[in-house]
């Protein structure tokens, strides 16, 4: 594995943070998966582009926009019709898109270098997110494994439910800093701790 340079270091403070003096509601993590990658079908190949991510991830995605599943290794979300997020822990997994998706069926986009990924995890989860987002985050309206892309202050953003409590988070590297710093000043009244 190639190990990148986090964009998050000078702000990464293992530790916890904020008032947590009554405990810790929010856990911060960045998780570095190996591959992250977007996929786009043509028009009309939106099943079979449905069916390589199958077959390359093991997944078996529902589908429609928004729809998405988790294993804890990999992770596939919809996230506009016919455009997929897929995350995975290992290296390579453009690679084994490029072989099952055609050009005849959609692209194969590797942005492994180009997002990073960060978790909020905890019962204040949701609540944080939602100072940032216009986005409904309970649990019926964002079910575990269902994916959204929004923006906060041109700040791009996808995010992946990947628990009852827990959020992915994948944005552009070069607003990651000011992102993480943001999320942890939004996350300093409940008490957090970074992992």
């Amino acid at each position: 594995m190639v190990e990148r340079q986090s964009p998050l270091e000078p702000e990464f403070h293992v530790g916890s943070h904020g008032n947590f003096e009554h405990g810790v509601e929010i856990l911060l993590t960045e998780t570095r998966p190996g591959s992250i990658v977007q996929l786009a079908a043509w028009p009309g190949e939106e099943k079979k582009l449905i069916a390589a991510i199958r077959t390359v991830t093991g997944l078996a995605l529902p589908d429609g926009a928004g729809g998405g599943l988790s294993d804890g290794v990999k992770s596939v979300f919809g996230f506009a019709p016919g455009k997929f997020t897929v995350a995975d822990e290992a290296e390579g997994l453009a690679a084994s898109f490029a072989k099952a998706v055609t050009p005849a069926i959609g692209t194969v986009t590797d942005l492994s270098h180009g997002r990073t990924a960060i978790r909020i995890a905890g019962p204040k989860a949701e609540w944080v997110l939602a100072k940032f987002f216009a986005i409904d985050f309970a649990l019926p309206a964002f079910p575990i494994g269902a994916g959204r892309s929004t923006t906060h202050h041109d700040v791009f953003a996808q995010i992946q439910r990947t628990g009852t409590d827990q959020f992915d988070i994948y944005v552009f590297r070069s607003f990651a800093r000011s992102f993480w710093k943001a999320l942890c000043h939004a996350s300093e009244e409940v008490g957090y701790e970074v992992q």
